[in-house]
């Protein structure tokens, strides 16, 4: 018996790893864009809110829209202050669970731990969570960039920490925002 729980947990060694059970800690960056768009002439942006979309809290949702302001705002972006923009800006959360199983081997003797020793495995629940931006040009009404970051969310208690968080994967984000044309 114990020989199957040493080979239950070498496999589970091997295995969870390769399936990437830990794969999801580092931060994933998707964008997209219509290909001939002329970015220079985008000036000035104003927040839409996205029909349907999920939301953080109100705090959560300062905190994103401040962050991509200031990084706008860094490349030369004027937010709007009336009705009349360049483009409209809206994003969207989602939050996803996932188990992530981590497995131990104690014992045992050799390579591959024969004859016996002991062996856990253990789940823990992580959270995904995944933020969506949307551009629009305003007169065209038509969408013409999108950006998706993704995340293991740590559950950080200290709002000053998270709102750096939130301007680090803002800035990464944006950090090719707007494409350079093609030459």
């Amino acid at each position: 018996m114990n020989a199957r729980v040493a080979y239950l947990a070498v496999l589970a060694l091997v295995i969870v790893p390769a399936l990437g059970g830990g794969a999801a800690l580092a931060q994933d960056v998707n964008v997209n864009y219509v290909p001939g768009t002329d970015f220079s002439k985008y000036k000035t942006y104003k927040w839409v809110e996205i029909q349907g979309a999920e939301k953080p809290d109100q705090i959560v949702d300062t905190q994103i829209k401040q962050a991509i302001d200031k990084v706008l705002g860094g490349k030369g972006f004027t937010k709007a202050t009336g009705e009349a923009a360049d483009l409209f800006i809206g994003y969207q959360v989602a939050v996803n669970q996932e188990r992530q199983w981590n497995a131990y081997n104690t014992g045992g003797y050799g390579a591959w731990r024969y004859g016996g020793g002991m062996g856990t495995a253990t789940s823990s629940t992580i959270h995904i969570g995944t933020i969506a931006l949307d551009i629009y040009d305003a007169s065209a009404k038509e969408l013409v960039w999108k950006g998706q970051a993704t995340k293991t969310l740590s559950g950080e208690k200290d709002p000053e920490k998270r709102q750096k968080n939130i301007e680090k994967a803002m800035a990464k984000l944006l950090k090719d925002f707007p494409p350079k044309p093609k030459k």
